[in-house]
């Protein structure tokens, strides 16, 4: 095995860690809201710290591989779509460090016909499933399992476009609980920005495995191309 080689099983594996972590702030991050757990949202807006560390160390980690081995052809997709994903990953950091600063500020628990009726949880655990599964294709180098992340985000995307009147209906009905209902729509859009880090990252794994660059192109043809 080359040095090259080793450099680049030692950059997944850190890779691995930074989103296994990222993927376990998301978990607490759906416990803390629907048990309004404001220490553990707490811990997970610590534990962003982490997260930032670990981009910046594979940051350094891609910019070493540039100028030492000047990599090409697959290899060198590898280090690319690494330094995208580091990116992703971060980015999904940061929407859940948002995600845990809103339950914080929230006095009471999420009422259950709301949680209900936005189909908020459901939302949450897609996303997680979604997250999970990027990093199975990315552990596995498995394009077949990129591709789902595709159709899955579809489930994010409806929930989503039908939050603002399943919100409007629950406040015409609950006016003492506008602050709540107005702080889970804007965790529902976070979580359709988590969906869209998830794609981004399967469309990276592709590039990777494949030299095929699916960006910008409608969700049929992502699932579709072969």
């Amino acid at each position: 095995m080359s040095h090259l080689d080793i450099e680049l099983q030692q950059l997944k594996a850190e890779t691995l860690k930074m989103w296994a972590l990222v993927n376990l702030q998301l978990r607490k991050g759906k416990d803390s809201l629907v048990n309004l757990d404001k220490d553990l949202a707490r811990e997970v807006i610590l534990s962003e710290r982490r997260v930032n560390a670990y981009e910046l160390k594979l940051d350094r980690d891609c910019e070493n591989i540039f100028a030492l081995f000047n990599p090409v052809a697959v290899d060198l997709r590898c280090v690319l779509a690494v330094l995208k994903i580091n990116n992703n990953l971060e980015r999904t950091g940061d929407i859940v460090e948002g995600i845990a600063k809103f339950v914080t500020n929230v006095d009471n628990t999420f009422d259950k016909q709301i949680l209900q009726v936005t189909r908020a949880v459901e939302m949450y655990e897609a996303a997680i499933d979604m997250m999970d599964e990027v990093m199975d294709a990315f552990d596995k180098e498995n394009t077949s399992i990129a591709r789902r992340v595709f159709q899955k985000d579809e489930l994010l995307d409806d929930i989503n476009l039908k939050a603002n009147a399943a919100i409007a209906e629950y406040i015409r009905s609950n006016p003492d609980k506008i602050e709540s209902a107005l702080y889970l729509l804007s965790i529902i859009r976070k979580l359709e920005r988590v969906g869209d880090q998830a794609k981004n990252m399967a469309e990276e794994i592709i590039f990777y495995i494949e030299a095929k660059v699916l960006k910008h192109r409608s969700k049929v043809e992502k699932q579709n191309n072969n």
